[in-house]
């Protein structure tokens, strides 16, 4: 992943940490993304706090409508990832399982 880290997505990380206004980052979110976009990765994410519940795999595809393939990926980074999704759960004050 390290060669993801291009110019063009450093520019863009010093974006997002710059905003600091909701309505700002969400207006980029819409000239960045398409709406699908935008509802799967919000999808990943509510898959993520489920996930950091207990949630069982069929509960989080009934409540948030993500497949099994997505919840496993989802797993998979929650215990194996970079710490992206555990970071993301503090800022929404709450916690990831432990690793």
């Amino acid at each position: 992943m390290a060669k993801m880290r291009t110019p063009e997505v450093e520019s863009l990380l010093s974006v997002f940490a710059a905003l600091d206004d909701e309505d700002t980052i969400f207006a980029l979110l819409e000239d960045l993304f398409t709406p699908r976009e935008i509802k799967e990765t919000s999808q990943r994410l509510a898959v993520a706090r489920l996930l950091s519940q207990g949630k069982p795999y069929s509960a989080i595809e009934r409540e948030t409508g993500a497949s099994a393939t997505t919840i496993a990926r989802v797993s998979k980074c929650l215990a194996y990832g970079t710490g992206g999704y555990a970071a993301a759960l503090k800022t929404l004050g709450e916690s990831a399982p432990e690793r």
